[in-house]
């Protein structure tokens, strides 16, 4: 016997090393060097995550309780590999397609994208993981009191409660640090991936070690395992076809249904070609853990004394033979087995339930919150982490309500049952287009009730939430609805029983209300896309054109996305749609993308919820009716080359609308400038020629004299800092600068600026706010025209953020090896129409009457940063005026 001390430093050992595997491999995915970690092989062994602790040790006990019937748990999901392999792609491609997160989310997505279904599935799911989990919990703890010793020279062993409450919270926290440590838009975790298929290793090769001990260490080879199965009770075994059938559908449904399974099989999957090796490698993987089930199971019902529980045979035959090191591998794989299904299965149900429940109730709490400036990424990661421990919490509760008596194949059956529930509307929601989403509700809704009452609730004991009165004579002593008698029926195995009669009632309310209602125009078109899924390459595009500003939701976007990401978002669709700036066009085309980009972080429901509350509501185009009534492959050919050639013109059509629109407005500046620029080079000149005539005079007073003199060399300034702004915009329009390129700090440029505008950190009507340690990069490059860039644009802050409390945020960023400074203040901001004209030469968007600058500083700005090789530009969206500088770390020398 091995002292519990050392058991538990081995436990931390391992988990450390899985800790490390999942960093290393989230810090090479960061980097884009993922390569070969997203392979057929990786992906297959993900799917191993179907092996629980059921699998690994419970198998051995329901092989010794109840024969071959353990195969059952092995040949659903082959079959599904090997014979349902299209159902598979189909789920993976609508996952691909649509964005899907969850289980949740794929129902919620398909019909109409409701989020009551999301709740349903979401609560239907929780409540069937949960026996699941506290079976994980139940095979840990009792590995912990097989194998662990209270030896002189350890700790002493806690109680099993205290071992399932400590396994549960370590496994929260692991899961915590993985499986939420940011939003991605795909949610893959391809760190937490990869560490469940070390795992996924380090149970094969467990099991089979243990399993070769016995036949060839213990045993004396096959013949004799042979021999043994002959003289045990396995051979008397009688083989029940009804229980037998029930159990294999069972399975089956079990490996596309269950969270972790969907998570890992449709949400983790990177290149759907990889199910093509995952349909012969994991049945291949499911027949390597069922191969020495029977032998160690004969073995230990022969050799171990009476009593001793089969479904800890893997580990106390090893004991039993002293054979100390096999134990601790043995008990390492029943560790993996336990702790990858805990850790994907609470990534999941967290997914679903910040996806569908909480974000949902965010915004029905906040009408205006898709809209408002902010970032909700920490809201939606807290909830998640907050899942997760709810999740583990749960498990732990049913461990300990049910006493962990049960064995652990009878509590893994329990889930498997609940997670069934979601197979009629799945499989309608793929295959038939008449399926609706009332229908879909009623039949989950159905099911679920009935799956409690007669399975679920009695799992609990005769102690537990229903009484014996119950149990023996019916609710109000009506015998026909005893829960594991309904309508009379009796004799029946009570799995069967509430496999059969929570299925039946599902699809039967799952007909009925598709049959008695008529699906919602976005249902249809989410019904044709997901039955058509290999036909169709794109979404049903069913938002109407023109009914949302771009900058609304580009602010929506930065707070799911974050600011990064939905920048570059909406720059590459504005390049694309041939514009300038970060603000496209919204066409119905990219609000589906965009909904679709959200709904990988969101989910579908969340998504759509919040884009609607921007543009407003859907059309359906005469395309989209096409989709749905199913035309003909020749006019919808037809129909898309009038579409694209519409979509031609029409872009056409609004690049030259935008073009007369700005020469227009620059005329008007034009006019205005030439003007102006007539009056600020008067205004000097006739000061300087009245005030010079007036000192010609002679017979003036010293005082007079110096005044006098005083306006002259004012004026003069003045007319001079006009005339060298002229100069130096034909300078830099004529490539004739010349470049003083050399080292620089950034920290060091934009001190000289905040100094040179006037609004340094003295200033207590201005709050600065910086991160000097991020500002603190060397460049290459010219200090003086990049400072004067700077000093343009806080000057600019100052002369025109009206707001009460003044603020300008500067933020630096670097990309590789290019740099990007914002400066961004909490005033009113530029208008959009005015957003396309104020780099230009004449646009002042002040009163043209008034005095001051000739409109030349942003144009300027504008043509230093070219010759720097760099950009400058507005970014809207930002809640106030923003714009970014880029420019390269290191300008080249011939620059």
């Amino acid at each position: 016997m091995i002292p519990f001390n050392l058991l538990v430093l081995t436990c931390l050992a391992y988990v450390i090393f899985l800790f490390l595997v999942a960093f290393a491999v989230e810090r090479r995915a960061a980097a884009g060097g993922i390569g070969w970690l997203r392979s057929p092989a990786v992906y297959t062994l993900s799917l191993s995550i179907y092996c629980t602790a059921w699998t690994f040790y419970g198998a051995v006990g329901y092989a010794a309780r109840s024969g071959l019937e353990f195969a059952t748990i092995y040949l659903g999901p082959t079959i599904v590999f090997i014979g349902w392999w299209g159902l598979l792609r189909k789920l993976v491609r609508i996952g691909k397609t649509q964005r899907i997160t969850s289980i949740a989310d794929l129902i919620s997505s398909r019909y109409g994208k409701s989020n009551l279904l999301g709740v349903v599935v979401t609560v239907i799911a929780v409540v069937a993981a949960t026996p699941y989990i506290a079976l994980q919990l139940q095979s840990v703890t009792l590995s912990f009191g097989a194998f662990a010793t209270a030896a002189p020279e350890g700790w002493a062993v806690p109680g099993r409660d205290v071992t399932a409450l400590w396994v549960a919270a370590g496994l929260a926290i692991f899961t915590v640090f993985f499986g939420t440590r940011n939003l991605d838009a795909n949610e893959q975790h391809q760190g937490v991936v990869t560490a469940i298929a070390v795992e996924a290793i380090v149970k094969l090769v467990a099991l089979l070690t243990v399993g070769i001990f016995v036949v060839w260490g213990i045993a004396d080879g096959p013949a004799d395992i042979v021999a043994r199965i002959q003289a045990s009770p396995l051979a008397h075994w009688d083989l029940r076809p009804g229980r037998w059938a029930g159990l294999t559908f069972l399975a089956g449904a079990a490996v596309i249904t269950l969270p972790r399974m969907f998570q890992v099989l449709v949400v983790e999957n990177s290149d759907e070609r990889h199910l093509a090796t995952a349909s012969w490698a994991f049945p291949l993987y499911l027949f390597a853990m069922s191969l020495f089930v029977v032998p160690i199971a004969v073995v230990g019902l022969d050799l171990l004394p009476a009593g001793s529980n089969p479904d800890l045979f893997v580990l106390t035959l090893p004991l039993s033979f002293d054979r100390g090191w096999l134990a601790m591998l043995a008990f390492l794989g029943g560790f993996s087995s336990a702790t990858a299904m805990v850790i994907v299965a609470a990534i999941a149900l967290a997914t679903m339930v910040s996806n569908h429940i909480v974000m949902p109730l965010w915004l029905s709490l906040r009408a205006p919150g898709a809209t408002q400036s902010g970032d909700v990424r920490a809201l939606v990661l807290l909830a998640r982490r907050l899942s997760i421990a709810g999740v583990l919490a749960l498990g732990y509760a049913y461990y300990r309500f049910t006493g962990g008596g049960e064995a652990l194949a009878a509590i893994g059956l329990i889930s498997f049952v609940g997670a069934a529930q979601v197979l009629p509307a799945m499989l309608g929601a793929i295959y038939w287009r008449g399926a609706a989403r009332v229908g879909a509700a009623a039949g989950m809704c159905a099911g679920f009730a009935v799956w409690l009452y007669t399975l679920f609730l009695p799992s609990f004991g005769t102690h537990g939430l229903l009484s014996p009165e119950l149990m023996t004579q019916g609710p109000f002593g009506i015998g026909w609805l005893r829960p594991h008698a309904l309508f009379g029926i009796t004799g029946m195995d009570p799995l069967l029983h509430a496999l059969v009669w929570s299925l039946s009632a599902n699809t039967l309310a799952f007909c009925i209300g598709s049959l008695l209602t008529f699906p919602a125009p976005v249902e249809r078109l989410q019904g044709a896309q997901f039955v058509n899924a290999f036909e169709q390459g794109g979404g049903a595009r069913g938002w109407a054109r023109g009914l949302a500003e771009a900058e609304d939701l580009l602010v929506m976007a930065q707070r799911i996305m974050g600011g990064e990401a939905a920048q570059a978002m909406f720059l590459a669709e504005a390049r694309t749609q041939g514009k300038a700036g970060f603000l496209p066009d919204t066409t119905p085309e990219f609000i589906e993308r965009l909904e679709r980009r959200l709904s990988g972080s969101v989910g579908a429901a969340t998504a759509h919820a919040m884009v609607a509350q921007i543009v407003g509501g859907a059309a359906v185009s005469v395309e989209d009716l096409m989709a749905v009534a199913n035309e003909t492959a020749q006019i919808m050919e037809y129909s898309s080359q009038l579409e694209a050639k519409s979509e031609e013109l029409a872009r056409t059509a609004r690049a030259l609308r935008e073009a007369n629109d700005k020469l227009t407005q620059l005329s008007v500046q034009k006019d205005a400038f030439l003007s102006q620029i007539s009056h600020e080079l008067r205004t000097p000149m006739t000061s300087i020629r009245a005030f010079s005539e007036i000192l010609m005079e002679g017979d003036m007073p010293a005082e007079l004299r110096e005044k006098y003199g005083g306006i002259i060399h004012d004026e003069a300034i003045r007319l001079t800092r006009l005339l060298d702004d002229l100069l130096d915009l034909s300078v830099l329009e004529n490539g004739q600068v010349t470049l003083n390129t050399g080292p620089a700090n950034l920290r060091e440029l934009i001190d000289r600026a905040l100094a040179a505008a006037g609004i340094a950190g003295a200033r207590r009507d201005w709050v600065i706010e910086r991160d000097r340690t991020a500002e603190a990069v060397a460049v290459t490059t010219d200090a003086d025209r990049l400072a004067q860039v700077f000093i343009n644009l806080v000057s600019n802050a100052r002369k025109y953020c009206d707001a009460p409390a003044p603020k300008l945020r500067i933020a630096v960023r670097r990309h590789g090896d290019r740099v990007d400074v914002d400066f961004i203040d909490n005033g009113a901001g530029i208008a959009k129409p005015d957003q396309a004209i104020i780099f230009e030469k004449f646009a002042r968007l002040s009163d043209q009457s008034r005095a001051g600058g000739a409109g030349l500083g942003l144009a300027i700005c504008r043509e230093i940063m070219s010759k720097l090789g760099g950009s400058i530009a507005y970014l809207p969206g930002q809640g106030g005026g923003a714009f970014r500088v880029s420019f390269p770390r290191e300008l080249a020398q011939a620059a």
